[in-house]
């Protein structure tokens, strides 16, 4: 199973023209890692991927999000922020905690 992060890392990078390793460099993962989820991504409908030869003559891919993709990058989206949220939230109380313990710091 492919956990949501690393699927919304993946989701949020497809642009047009982009290649598996710039995927991979720009969101920390090995190559191997992205083909597994994109391969994951397009098995689930969320991402086309066509193929087509580049100028060099070799086959490339060009990946799409699909509309479910698009719906599921904005879920995913939420959820991270959510998440975020209340994670920040519980830091501030944990800070309220310790000021009114030890004082002003």
């Amino acid at each position: 199973m492919i956990n949501e992060y690393n699927q919304l890392q993946i989701l949020r990078n497809i642009k047009e023209d982009v290649s598996q390793p710039s995927i991979a460099k720009e969101v920390g993962f090995s190559v191997g890692k992205v083909n597994f989820i994109l391969k994951a991504l397009v098995e689930k409908g969320l991402v086309k991927s066509e193929k087509f030869i580049a100028s060099n003559k070799k086959m490339k891919y060009s990946y799409l999000l699909t509309d479910e993709g698009i719906k599921e990058k904005m879920q995913l989206t939420k959820k991270f922020i959510a998440k975020k949220k209340a994670e920040y939230e519980e830091l501030q109380r944990d800070l309220e905690s310790d000021r009114l313990k030890w004082g002003n710091i």
